[in-house]
């Protein structure tokens, strides 16, 4: 994940969003297989709690930032530490129904990035107001959520991956 500005395209933003979602279900629903040893990526850990965590927090702060700036007021930024710390929570077992939760919860958060983005005009999507990215380049930067859900990666067992 990086600072600079999000490279776009003529993709649909919504369904930018979407596609990062539905790879991170598909990948998700194979959790419930992991052995509760934290999986490293680079200079952190991660484990399946954690990436829910991280993709639903990134959602809901970029959204945050998006409808703060279309009422005309600063974001109140975040103070969340990210994945810079890894919580007991996110060390815990990772059933099926915490995979039932964290479906429910990311498509909810999706649903609200689409119904959004598909009400703003193309010039709203390209001069957003306020300082910062454009929501085009914001929804753009959202697909890189989807590190979260590699960083654990497929985990069902190797010889049931095709």
């Amino acid at each position: 994940m990086t600072d600079e500005s999000p490279i776009t395209d003529d993709r649909d933003p919504a369904q930018v969003v979407t596609a990062m979602v539905d790879h991170f279900l598909r990948l998700a629903a194979t959790w419930t297989a992991w052995d509760g040893r934290p999986l490293q990526s680079g200079d952190r850990i991660y484990t399946p709690h954690k990436a829910v965590r991280r993709v639903s927090d990134h959602l809901l702060d970029h959204l945050s930032e998006l409808e703060a700036r279309l009422a005309g007021h600063e974001a109140i930024p975040d103070h969340w530490h990210a994945s810079m710390i890894t919580t007991p929570a996110d060390l815990a077992p990772f059933t099926e129904h915490d995979l039932d939760e964290a479906r429910s919860r990311i498509t909810r958060l999706a649903q609200l990035w689409v119904d959004r983005l598909n009400a703003l005009t193309p010039e709203q999507l390209d001069r957003s107001p306020g300082q910062g990215w454009t929501f085009r380049q914001l929804a753009f930067h959202m697909s890189g959520s989807s590190y979260y859900a590699d960083a654990v990666g497929d985990l069902r067992p190797a010889a049931t991956v095709r």
